[in-house]
């Protein structure tokens, strides 16, 4: 019996180790992005101090083949002045502001490249790295990850199936999932569930799992995911009742703006997290 006991902790040991838990991950999107600018340093920081689980950020190259990061393809959004990122230096998109479009408290943010993110990311705690362009980003993001040791600490996303298909052949070792959207039916002006067919597709691809918009989840479609043994996330929740429903389907983590609300939302349902 004692022999048995310590197989189950040493077997527990291992599950937190690897993040293997059947704990439900909060993951910040684009940082605490509901309080402070997205994607940026701050944002980041300040999911960590609403005590996320995870990070998202979103990543391009830029000319001069950094890996920078920013969710539009260019930066009129959250810079006020437009440039293009595949088109401009490192150099160039730091130059900008993009802290003061969401409050003057963060004027003089700038456009961080990855590694800024990734050094801000404490033990234990994971970063979702979104894929915003094509395969060409690959490269650089292998190095810079082999570099930043916290590979264990990474993992990769994207809606592009080719792109993320190629960063899991090119590493493997790095959770991989693929990104999914979804629509409303034009007449009924409901949410279309998501096609079962998705978990079959990513993992004929080898990847480790789906990440999915919330509004298409169903306990159909969780059943269809978790019969293939992928892994299933949700993006991008900010509604408390919905975060509920889905935290009693069973997902893996949920993505959403307000990391430390959200977790206090759950908490007060006693909905695991």
């Amino acid at each position: 019996m004692k022999t048995l006991q310590r197989i189950g902790l040493l077997l527990a040991a291992l599950l937190l180790s690897t993040g293997c838990a059947s704990k439900m991950e909060i993951i910040a999107h684009r940082g605490a992005s509901y309080l402070a600018p997205e994607n940026t340093v701050a944002s980041a920081k300040l999911a960590w101090e609403k005590n996320a689980d995870a990070v998202e950020v979103d990543v391009y190259l830029s000319a001069d083949e950094q890996v920078v990061v920013i969710h539009d393809g260019t930066t009129k959004r959250t810079a006020g002045e437009e440039l293009d990122v595949a088109t401009s230096t490192t150099e160039q998109l730091r130059r900008l502001d993009v802290g003061s479009f969401k409050d003057a408290a963060y004027a003089g943010e700038r456009i961080p490249v990855l590694e800024e993110i990734i050094e801000t990311m404490p033990a234990g705690k994971r970063l979702f790295v979104e894929i915003k362009c094509g395969p060409e980003v690959l490269p650089a993001l292998e190095r810079i990850i082999a570099e930043s040791g916290k590979r264990s600490q990474i993992v990769i996303i994207g809606f592009g199936l080719e792109t993320v298909t190629a960063s899991k052949q090119l590493m493997p070792d790095l959770p991989t999932y693929w990104l999914v959207g979804t629509k409303k039916d034009e007449q009924t002006e409901q949410w279309i569930p998501h096609s079962g067919t998705l978990a079959d597709q990513a993992a004929a691809a080898g990847l480790d799992g789906l990440n999915v918009h919330w509004a298409g989840v169903t306990e159909e479609f969780a059943r269809s995911v978790r019969k293939t043994g992928l892994g299933l996330y949700v993006w991008t929740v900010n509604d408390s009742a919905e975060a509920a429903r889905l935290a009693k389907i069973g997902i893996d983590g949920i993505t959403t703006d307000r990391p430390g609300w959200l977790r206090n939302e759950l908490a007060a349902a006693k909905r695991p997290f």
